[in-house]
């Protein structure tokens, strides 16, 4: 018998490639077992139907996307640097995607906006924890006098969030770097404007 533990995590690995490239709706749970080899019964042993799954599964690609996204963040040593290894970060999803797929944020808002109420919540609080990650970096950037005091750290994540995505999406769409080269330039020119 196969270890718990194993088992959900090769669904949710490989549901999450499935869901992330195809979409939520386009991706059967046929799809999955085909990809994962378990039967039926063995997915819904561990998710409860498939919506579960999918907002389990949007978790999971998460916390890989964060976890990839924080060790890139601790390796710098000031508000400013900490800010642009994120501008890296999201430039990295046009040519080397750190999953398959591209933003699985992205990818999950766009899908889940009217039609899917349990995967739009889990979006919003992917989105929320991104936007407070990053007005934590402006907070210890201003408490360190690295960030000035007066920038306003709601709009600053809100702009800087919705022009990485809006340029991956662009990106994505035209197969180049070009549009997210543009928006990061921009982007670091807004950091230099409230640094210290």
């Amino acid at each position: 018998m196969r270890n718990r533990e194993e088992t959900i995590a090769k669904i949710l690995h490989r549901a999450g490639e499935l869901f992330n490239v195809h979409g939520y709706r386009a991706t059967s749970i046929s799809h999955i077992t085909d990809a994962t080899g378990y039967t039926k019964g063995a997915v819904y042993r561990h998710f409860k139907n498939k919506d579960k799954l999918e907002e389990q599964t949007l978790a999971y690609l998460t916390l890989k996307v964060y976890e990839k996204l924080g060790e890139q963040i601790k390796r710098e040593k000031n508000a400013g640097d900490k800010l642009r290894a994120v501008l890296r970060y999201f430039e990295s999803y046009v040519t080397e995607p750190p999953i398959k797929g591209g933003c699985p944020l992205l990818n999950a808002a766009i899908e889940a906006d009217d039609s899917n109420p349990l995967l739009r919540k889990k979006a919003i609080v992917i989105l929320r924890t991104l936007k407070e990650s990053i007005c934590h970096i402006l907070d210890k950037g201003i408490e360190f006098r690295q960030i000035k005091k007066s920038v306003d750290k709601n709009s600053f994540a809100t702009i800087m969030i919705a022009s990485l995505e809006g340029a991956i999406m662009m990106s994505k769409l035209a197969r180049n770097n070009e549009d997210i080269r543009i928006v990061i330039h921009h982007l670091e020119n807004m950091i230099r404007e409230i640094e210290v």
